[in-house]
C-alpha cells in the first residue's frame, strides 16, 4: 500500500513539474500555439498551390487537344502573324498620354 502510494505521489509530482515546464517557460503554450498558427497557414498555402497547379495542367491539357488555342496561345505570346495579316501599333494602352511641351 505505502509503494503505490509513493507512486502515485511521484506520479503527480512529475506531471506537475512537467506541467508547470510547459506553461511556464518561453518554448511553452505560446510557442506551441505559434507553431501551430504557422502550421495552418502553410497547408491553407499549399491548398492554393495544389489548385493552381491543378488549373496549370487543365490548361496544359487543353492546349495540347485543342489546335485552334494552341494557335491563339503562342500568337498571343509570340505576337505572330500570318503573312497576309497586319498588325498595327496605336500605342501603349496602360501608359497615360503626355502633352507636348509648350515653349
Amino acid at each position: 500500500m505505502k509503494a503505490s502510494l509513493t507512486r502515485f505521489v511521484y506520479l503527480v509530482v512529475f506531471l506537475a513539474a512537467v506541467g508547470y515546464a510547459f506553461i511556464a517557460f518561453p518554448r511553452g503554450v505560446h510557442a506551441w500555439h505559434d507553431k501551430q498558427r504557422q502550421i495552418q497557414e502553410m497547408e491553407k498555402r499549399n491548398d492554393g498551390l495544389v489548385k493552381q497547379v491543378e488549373r496549370q495542367k487543365e490548361y496544359i491539357s487543353r492546349l495540347k487537344n485543342n489546335p485552334a488555342a494552341q494557335e491563339l496561345e503562342i500568337r498571343k505570346r509570340l505576337k505572330l502573324l500570318h503573312p497576309e495579316e497586319k498588325q498595327y501599333i496605336t500605342g501603349d494602352a496602360d501608359a497615360p498620354v503626355q502633352p507636348p511641351a509648350g515653349k
